[in-house]
């Protein structure tokens, strides 16, 4: 049985991880979306203080 690496490895080498990869690259360059994650990073860092 193949290790959870190298299922991971094999599949971004095959054509549909790539066209994956190259999505989240493009949607990780986008100013909304980081915005959103620092928004989320922020509200996850702050823990259980606020309700």
């Amino acid at each position: 049985m193949a290790s959870l690496v190298d299922r991971i490895r094999s599949y971004l080498s095959s054509p549909q991880g790539r066209r994956n990869v190259e999505k989240a690259k493009t949607m990780a360059r986008d100013p909304r979306n980081q915005r959103r994650l620092r928004d989320f990073m922020n509200r996850f860092r702050a823990g259980g203080s606020r309700h």
